[in-house]
Order: C-alpha cells, then sequence, then structure tokens
C-alpha cells in the first residue's frame, strides 16, 4: 500500500501531477529564499545601506563555493528516483544512507572553506572597503551552518525522489518563521548587524536539518534511515558523483560568471551595488518557483526511465516547460510591472530602487527564457546524461557571459550592456538543449531498456 506522501510518477495523468509535486516544491523553495530574504530587508532597514550591500554580495560568492556539494544532491535524486522507479529497494536504501553521510561530510568541509575563503575571495571580486569587513564577517558565520544546510538539502533531494515534496515544505514554513524573529531580535533588539542575520540563519537552517533528519528516520520503507547504517555505499556513490558532479561542476564555474558580474557590478559603487542586491533578491523568487519545475522533470523523468515507461518522458519534458513558460513570463513581468513597490521593501532610497528597476526590465522580464533552459537540462540529466548538459551550459551560458565581460562590456561600461548578456546566452543555451535533447533520447531509451 503505497503512503500517501508518495507519488506514483510512472502512471496516471501527467500534468495534475506535476503540478502536485511542483507547487509544494515552489513554495519550500520560496521560503528558503525568504531566509536570506529577511536577511536582507532586516539589515536594509534597520541597519543601512552598506549592510545590505555587505549581504547582498556574498550570494554570489557563496554559491560558488557550495554549488559542487548541491550537485550531488541533484546525483542522490536522480538515483534514488530511478532506482525507486525500478521498485529496487535495497538500491533505494543504499543510496539513502550514501546522501545523507555525503551531507554530513561535505558540510564539515565547507565550514572551513567559507571561512578561510571569504575575505580572500571577495578581496578578489574588488569589494569596496566600507563593504568588506562586514561581508566576510557574514560569510564566516553563516558556513558554520554548513552541514545542517547540507543535510536538508539532501534529505529533501531523498523525498523528492518518492515523489514527496510536501513534509520539506512544513518543516520549511516553521524554520522560515523561527528565522525571520530572530533576525528581527538579534538586528533590532541586540543590534547584532549582519553577524545577527547569519546567526538567525544558521539557527533555521539547524531546526530545518533536523525535522528532515527525524522524518527520515521515522520513515518505513526504502527511504528509511538508520543513523548506524551511515555510510559510503561504492555503487551508489559512483551513480551520485556521474551525475552529481557535472551537475555540481556545472554550478561552480557558472557562478564564476556572476561572481565577475557582480564585481562588475561593484565596480559602480555601494548604491549600485544594493539595487542590483535587491533586484537579484526579487528575481530569486522567479527562479526558485521555475527551478521548482526543473526538479519536477528531473524527478519524473527519473522515475519513469527506471519504470522503462519511455512514452511519458517526452510528454514529461513538453509538460513542463509549458508549466515553466507560464511560471516565468507570469511571475518575472509581474516582478518588474510591481519593481518600484517590491524594491522598496527593500531600501527607500530613490537611487537603489532605480538602479534595481534597471536589472529587473532586462533580467526578471525575459526569466521565462532561463526556466526553458533548465527544464531541458533536468530532462537530459533524467535520462542519464549529466556532462553534456554541463558542458552546453559552460559554453552557451558562463563562457559568452565572460567573453561578454571582457569584451563589449569594455567598450559600454553601463549596467544596461552587462544584464543584456543574460537573457542573451539563454535564448543561446536552450536552443543547444533542445538539439541536445533530440539527439540522446532514443540512445537513452534503448540503453535503459537493454538493463
Amino acid at each position: 500500500m503505497k503512503r500517501t506522501y508518495e507519488m506514483d510518477m510512472c502512471s496516471g495523468p501527467i500534468l495534475s501531477k506535476i503540478l502536485a509535486f511542483a507547487l509544494p516544491l515552489m513554495l519550500s523553495g520560496i521560503l528558503q529564499l525568504l531566509f536570506n530574504a529577511a536577511d536582507i530587508v532586516v539589515v536594509g532597514r534597520f541597519a543601512g545601506s552598506e549592510a545590505l550591500a555587505a549581504v547582498g554580495s556574498t550570494s554570489s560568492l557563496i554559491n560558488l563555493i557550495i554549488n559542487m556539494f548541491i550537485g550531488l544532491s541533484i546525483g542522490a535524486n536522480v538515483v534514488a528516483a530511478r532506482s525507486y522507479g525500478a521498485r529496487d529497494a535495497e538500491a533505494v536504501s543504499e543510496t539513502v544512507h550514501t546522501a545523507v553521510f555525503s551531507a554530513l561530510v561535505g558540510g564539515v568541509i565547507l565550514i572551513f572553506a567559507g571561512i578561510l575563503l571569504a575575505r580572500p575571495m571577495l578581496t578578489l571580486m574588488g569589494t569596496p572597503d566600507d563593504v568588506i569587513d562586514q561581508s566576510a564577517l557574514y560569510m564566516q558565520i553563516y558556513f558554520i551552518g554548513m552541514p545542517a544546510f547540507m543535510l536538508y538539502n539532501f534529505g529533501a533531494a531523498i523525498l523528492r525522489a518518492i515523489g514527496d515534496t510536501k513534509r520539506p515544505l512544513y518543516f520549511l514554513t516553521l524554520a522560515g518563521v523561527v528565522n525571520v524573529v530572530f533576525n528581527l531580535i538579534f538586528v533590532i533588539v541586540f543590534k547584532m548587524g549582519v553577524a545577527g542575520v547569519a546567526l538567525a540563519t544558521i539557527i533555521s537552517q539547524i531546526i530545518s536539518a533536523a525535522l528532515i533528519t527525524l522524518c527520515l528516520i521515522k520513515t518505513e520503507g526504502p527511504c528509511h534511515l538508520d543513523i548506524k547504517q551511515l555510510k559510503f555505499h561504492k555503487k551508489s556513490l559512483m551513480e551520485m558523483l556521474r551525475i552529481g558532479l557535472p551537475a555540481g561542476l556545472q554550478g561552480t564555474i557558472f557562478n564564476i560568471s556572476n561572481v565577475l558580474i557582480q564585481s562588475s557590478v561593484n565596480s559602480f559603487g555601494s548604491l549600485v551595488m544594493a539595487g542590483n542586491t535587491a533586484a537579484s533578491n526579487i528575481e530569486g523568487f522567479v527562479y526558485t518557483a521555475m527551478n521548482a519545475v526543473y526538479q519536477t522533470s528531473l524527478s519524473f523523468t527519473s522515475q519513469n526511465m527506471g519504470a522503462r515507461e519511455f512514452k511519458r518522458v517526452d510528454k514529461v519534458l513538453v509538460q513542463c516547460l509549458l508549466v515553466v513558460a507560464v511560471v516565468g513570463i507570469v511571475l518575472g513581468n509581474g516582478a518588474y510591472l510591481f519593481g518600484s513597490q517590491l524594491l522598496g521593501i527593500y531600501s527607500s532610497s530613490p537611487e537603489v530602487i532605480q538602479y534595481g528597476l534597471v536589472r529587473l526590465s532586462l533580467v526578471s522580464a525575459t526569466y521565462f527564457l532561463c526556466g526553458l533552459m533548465d527544464v531541458l537540462v533536468g530532462s537530459i540529466r533524467g535520462l542519464g546524461y549529466s556532462i553534456m548538459p554541463m558542458l552546453v551550459s559552460l559554453t552557451g551560458a558562463c563562457l559568452f557571459r565572460l567573453i561578454w565581460i571582457f569584451t563589449v562590456f569594455q567598450v559600454e561600461r553601463t549596467l544596461f550592456c552587462l544584464y543584456i548578456s543574460y537573457p542573451i546566452s539563454w535564448v543561446l543555451t536552450t536552443s543547444i538543449h533542445a538539439v541536445c535533447y533530440l539527439l540522446v533520447r532514443k540512445k537513452a531509451f534503448a540503453r535503459a531498456g537493454a538493463q
């Protein structure tokens, strides 16, 4: 008897199940993003524009450092979903224990990486002198919570593999409320500034990690977690690495272009930095909603490949593309249309709001293109290919943006010229991914059918 929080992605109507899977995932991602949003709003309102710039300028650098390990959680999701679709309980169990152990080991490594690399890398990014001390302090405290952050993300990836996107939503709701409460207490009452918002984030991450761990421990069946059995299972680990390492490497290198763009933004001064920070945070909500559809295409494709339901794989891709286009167009353009009001939440400075609107008009309004790109990547990874989408994404988006920054942007050093590189790169990369999917699908079906 299938438990109510699980989902059979291999039979029945596709669109309704995609929506049932994606909507809680969207809300979960938005809540997780609220951790950082709460930090930014509180420091912007109660600690000043320099503190706002300090917290916001670290996001691309934090992502650069942690993305390799987050990629492994994608690998865990694909391997667990495929094993679940194939009804291989032993393989699911081994993946669960390998994933959780990887999260803990990766989290400890990230503590030291974040603390040691924070100031040197912020210096390389050209972070202004009036911001760098607070930026480094925020990052160093933030990274102390990495084991909890990783544990939640790997645990949530396992639950997504069996179709459960509701319980992570419940856990993040509680953790999000705690984060906002402690933000207000630490910053307004105790005047702790950026240190206070970082500490509040750590506390909320510990809560969400503890809840998802208890969830896996109490879960019956192949996803049950036994703490005493935590270890690396070679077969599961190798499969996780095969899928996850290219995904993580893509995320890491991809963020190099974002770090360079942040460095270019830094050259315009702290007011532009603050406007860029606020706009980026608003865009984060749009991206998170679209990323839920990417995760949906990844899980649905993986389960159907495991169950050898090849006819459903193409249908999953088409319907995920339609859903992500609607989500991206509505939310992305909505963020721009109401940009002045939304940016006003982060800062009361007219200059900060105006600079933020420049970014929203070029990036947020065209963000649906990024959603289409990511859904195609999710389907290709679900087919079992991870190196190909990595190479395409790095060439079509990352390398293109680097070339743009060092050529076109050097000729016309304006915010318009800098931000327009985003939609151009998305169109280029999406087109190549679509061709790649058509080229590899039959080969992937034949290989899965022969296993």
